[in-house]
């Protein structure tokens, strides 16, 4: 093959072209790596590589939650069909099948936090219709709406699906809340589907990656209070800190839950209401 040179129209080259030149330039071609140009995308293989990807399959023992908003009802009833319809399909029971009304999307993050907290919720589904108005009412909303739902899930670290459709027209959004079977894939399939049945299979997928996934422990309030009442300062002076009421031991835990102080924070404040250098 003709090396390339940075003035070269690269768009002319195929795939495995386009990556077989870029791994002789960093000497990392090798039999470990094919190319597959009849599937018009490269497939990669590394024998040292670790590789999770969940499966859209029946999940363990526990229930998920599909969170509805009531407004625009007859557009999230169809999606709440759709996801009710795919997870029956991957044989998640009945019983294990939580639904929530809440009055609007807005109310939805609320909801979520709130029902994340049950040990036996295994994922979060929300759904909702966000349909553009004559105002900029619609952006605030859907703003708020995913990155609260994003700091929920990383928050409990489970996984609660942004299902909310954002729509400039009812079209729109009867386009994407009508056929439950449909290709994800938009370049095989350009029908928008059923985003419900596709938020259900998103957390099929999420709880089984969750599985699959090495588990890394976070250390809980009450940890960081003992490692605080038993370390050392950068003086070398071990400074115990024993907590003169429940009040003030509550104060701590809150500070360290929310994220808006650290230990160190937290230790120099208590020290210096007690006076202490």
């Amino acid at each position: 093959m003709k090396p390339m040179t940075k003035t070269e129209n690269t768009e002319k080259c195929s795939v495995s072209e386009k990556l077989s030149y870029c791994c002789k330039q960093e000497n990392r071609l090798d039999k470990d790596r094919c190319f597959d140009d009849n599937a018009k995308s490269s497939i990669v293989t590394r024998k040292n590589m670790q590789v999770f990807e969940g499966r859209i399959c029946p999940p363990p023992e526990g229930n998920i939650t599909i969170i509805v908003s009531r407004f625009n009802k007859t557009i999230t009833q169809r999606l709440l069909d759709g996801a009710a319809v795919k997870l029956r399909q991957h044989g998640v029971h009945e019983n294990d099948i939580r639904i929530v009304w809440v009055p609007g999307a807005y109310e939805l993050p609320f909801a979520a936090d709130y029902l994340c907290r049950d040990p036996q919720c295994l994922a979060v589904i929300c759904l909702g219709a966000v349909i553009k108005g004559e105002t900029s009412h619609d952006q605030h909303i859907n703003r708020y709406v995913s990155m609260t739902l994003g700091e929920i899930s990383r928050r409990f670290r489970k996984p609660v699906i942004f299902g909310v459709i954002t729509c400039d027209s009812i079209e729109q959004a009867n386009a994407r809340s009508g056929i439950i079977e449909s290709v994800k894939d938009k370049s095989v399939n350009p029908a928008p589907g059923n985003k419900g049945a596709e938020a259900a299979e998103a957390a099929l997928e999420m709880i089984d990656l969750m599985d699959e996934l090495p588990f890394y422990k976070e250390p809980s309030p009450m940890d960081m209070i003992a490692e605080m009442m038993n370390s050392d300062d950068d003086d070398g002076d071990n400074d115990q800190l024993p907590f003169h009421s429940i009040n003030e031991l509550k104060t701590v835990v809150q500070q360290l839950n929310s994220g808006k102080k650290t230990k160190k924070a937290v230790k120099k404040t208590t020290k210096k209401k007690r006076g202490q250098k």
